[in-house]
């Protein structure tokens, strides 16, 4: 060994840095879990689980019930943290963070059951038997949350799960874990409350490696919001032990104004599409198609709003309308693609760029006009506060426009014709689409919200999100005893001519076929009987 050498041995890995991206002011750290803590994290959940699913539907609405209670008790505080974490706005978290959860709490509450009753099918030809469906909570399902929600992504995936039956296991992102621990704290409050094990919902913390741990790790089902880029990831991971996903991968919404829309109700829903979470949104609007007759109208409106936006950091005791980016690297891409629209000839007319005088992590409430679909922003996601502005010409164009996108989540579309509404939506190749409103289709938790396309698949929300969380269990008994069952072993001279019969009693058109049939059956019938005597 060369002097001064020294032999290399394996070391823990450093801790995650934690900072408010709306000053850099350091939180704390926390912990990079490896493969070893994960599997043991998971086990824990598996042994307590058993326990919860034995649990009535009753006594998990008392639990979800207290959990509400304190959500509601204590918004601020939970405003706050996600604030500080996320760099979003007072507002934004409560509209963002709370409102969806607490709607989802109040949903489950009052349906939850009713959603997961088994369900009594048709026995079809055989009127003796009885057969139905029940739903059957996984066992441990993980859950991998983005950044841009920390505490609606621990929350809204967390409570169907854990009202199916199921333990759950949150994989928080490391750019808003520093929350997590407090987040995590008001679930641990209410199930000590009720006498049950704090094992049934867990926080593992760490990068990318440590995600790819916990789908490794003996889970039963995932759930992972993110990127396509890494929910092509998991879903690979995943294909190793067959382990089933739902992926929820982000979007690139249409928001189309019509010649004959309200442009004010539609440019109020604009700026809440692209500036909420400064623009951080799945179901962000990114990609406005308005009509050619009320274009120019529309933009020297929003050319108003947006630039009269203001930027700062939400907890330094000022109003602001826009917070800070969350991930640092997402300011390159935010840049990255406005660049490329103005270079093919789009035009800035608010912002445009970094908005480095704030001392964080902050882009500028951007408008963006002039835009067609040369241009990357119009493909790709942004995921900041930038509203691309596109001009066509009529009803046939929006729709082929809308549509010329790999992303299929969300969509929205402003017209006073109901009808030419109703006909638009059918058109757009998205999971949602919502008329003359936007984004409200997630907060109506009777609704599956999903896309298509490299938006995802699978179903959260609604009757379709819980039953996500179950294994579908048919099971038949009888409804009429017989004592003797169905049996052609050893098969007799006459078996055949027996069994094709009675495909034709069944199933052939017409009283008079039928009767032929139930002749020959007869006759078949009585042979096999006798071959069996």
């Amino acid at each position: 060994m060369p002097e001064g050498s020294a032999r290399q041995t394996p070391t823990t890995p450093p801790p995650i840095a934690c900072h408010d991206p709306a000053t850099l002011e350091r939180l704390g750290e926390v912990e990079v879990m490896d493969r070893a803590q994960v599997e043991a994290i998971v086990a824990r959940a598996r042994a307590a689980q058993p326990r919860w699913a034995a649990t009535s539907f009753a006594e998990r609405r008392a639990v979800l019930a207290d959990l509400l209670e304190w959500i509601v008790e204590h918004q601020s505080e939970i405003c706050r943290l996600a604030a500080r974490d996320s760099g979003k706005t007072m507002v934004d978290a409560a509209m963002g963070e709370v409102f969806p959860v607490c709607e989802k709490l109040r949903w489950t509450i009052a349906n939850g059951e009713r959603e997961l009753r088994p369900t009594s099918r048709s026995p079809g030809f055989l009127v003796h038997k009885r057969g139905r469906v029940e739903y059957l909570p996984f066992g441990v399902v993980a859950v991998i949350a983005p950044w841009n929600f920390p505490f609606h992504n621990i929350f809204c995936p967390l409570i169907p799960a854990l009202f199916a039956g199921n333990a759950v296991v949150v994989k928080v992102s490391e750019w808003t874990s520093w929350s997590a621990e407090d987040y995590l704290e008001i679930v641990h409050r209410v199930l000590r409350k009720h006498g049950l094990p704090t094992d049934l919902v867990q926080v593992v913390t760490g990068w990318g490696e440590t995600g790819a741990h916990l789908v490794r790790g003996g889970v039963d089902k995932v759930f992972f919001t993110g990127s396509p880029g890494n929910g092509r990831k998991v879903m690979a991971t995943a294909s190793d032990d067959l382990t089933p996903v739902v992926l929820e991968l982000g979007g690139k919404d249409p928001l189309i104004v019509c010649d004959d829309a309200n442009l004010r109700q539609a440019a109020d829903a604009a700026m809440l599409g692209v500036f909420t979470a400064c623009g951080q949104m799945c179901v962000g609007a990114e990609r406005l198609y308005v009509f050619d007759e009320v274009y120019d109208e529309f933009v020297a409106t929003m050319q108003a709003r947006v630039g009269a936006l203001r930027q700062g950091p939400p907890l330094a005791g000022t109003i602001v309308d826009c917070g800070a980016t969350t991930m640092p690297a997402q300011l390159d891409i935010i840049q990255g693609l406005v660049d490329d629209a103005v270079e093919r000839g789009a035009r800035a007319l608010v912002g445009g760029g970094r908005n480095d005088a704030l001392g964080g992590q902050y882009f500028q409430p951007t408008l963006l006009v002039d835009v067609d679909h040369s241009m990357r922003i119009t493909q790709e996601e942004i995921f900041g506060p930038v509203m691309v502005v596109i001009r066509v010409r009529d009803e046939a164009e929006a729709i082929r426009l809308a549509n010329d996108c790999p992303y299929g989540l969300g969509s929205s579309v402003f017209t006073r014709d109901r009808k030419r509404g109703d006909r638009i939506a059918r058109q757009l190749r998205s999971g949602m689409t919502v008329v003359n409103d936007y984004g409200v289709a997630y907060m109506m938790q009777a609704l599956p919200f999903g896309g298509v396309g490299v938006s995802g698949f699978g179903r959260i929300n609604g009757g379709e999100g819980l039953r996500a969380c179950c294994y579908e269990k048919a099971i038949v008994d009888d409804r009429v005893p017989l004592g003797q069952s169905v049996s052609f072993h050893p098969v007799r001279p006459h078996s055949y001519e027996l069994v094709e019969s009675a495909v034709r009693v069944i199933y052939s058109r017409g009283v008079r076929a039928r009767g032929r049939a139930v002749v020959d059956a007869a006759r078949s019938l009585v042979a096999v009987m006798r071959e069996g005597a």
